[in-house]
């Protein structure tokens, strides 16, 4: 899926200047890397912001044209107002076809509501991470990369070497990483009623009878235990 963005040359720089783009519905931008000198730009803030609620807008390879030229970029970095639904700043990275690219892509689960962890043990299974690191190169770059969980079962553990991979596609690890992404469990609530209907189907005769009740003595009388 081709992604495109417009952006201008920005010629102003600075606090000042960077406020007065805001104000006018603009967003002070960057492009930087590819072999070639860091470009400011500006950006319409509404096409921004929109894009910026797709996932791909975050994983994919963008067309970004400036001054009537077409680069090939990802997204790097947003800063976003601390309360605001406003972008103040963004940078992107431009990308050459023969070099590798790090990057985060977002992970899909697929088949989890039929597994037996969930038909069978009534488990919940947690996602632990949502997105993964990868090298490749743009063209190999997967817009998602898809976790298969239809086999999945309680106890059952999947770990960032487990997944398969698309053509072309390393997951960014060291050596002796190996990071948890999906784990089952059955929940607190289920344990905790188990626990309770077993404690009330335990046989009267297996409960320890109780200790006879002992009446006081009088002084220099053995206690007597009560009949019954």
């Amino acid at each position: 899926m081709k992604i495109e963005i417009s952006a201008a040359k920005r010629e102003a720089q600075g606090t000042g200047a960077s406020r007065r783009l805001r104000r006018d519905g603009r967003v002070p931008g960057i492009v930087y890397g590819g072999g070639d000198s860091p470009e400011m730009i500006e950006l319409d803030h509404n096409e921004l912001y929109q894009g910026l609620r797709k996932e791909a807008f975050h994983a994919s390879i963008l067309t970004l044209k400036v001054g009537g030229q077409e680069q090939q970029v990802v997204l790097r970095a947003v800063n976003m107002h601390p309360f605001r639904k406003q972008v103040q700043h963004i940078d992107f990275q431009r990308v050459r076809a023969d070099q590798e690219i790090h990057i985060k892509v977002p992970l899909h689960f697929m088949g989890q509501e039929g597994s037996p962890a969930v038909k069978l043990s009534a488990a919940v299974i947690s996602h632990v991470m949502t997105e993964l690191d990868v090298s490749c190169l743009p063209a190999d770059l997967p817009e998602f990369i898809e976790v298969d969980l239809s086999n999945i079962a309680l106890g059952d553990t999947i770990h960032v070497r487990d997944i398969p991979m698309p053509k072309g596609v390393e997951a960014v690890l060291s050596v002796d990483e190996n990071p948890v992404v999906v784990t089952t469990s059955i929940p607190k609530e289920i344990v905790v009623e188990e626990e309770v209907v077993e404690a009330a189907e335990v046989p009267a005769s297996e409960v320890p009878a109780a200790k006879q009740a002992e009446t006081p003595a009088e002084p220099g009388e053995e206690p007597k235990k009560d009949k019954g």
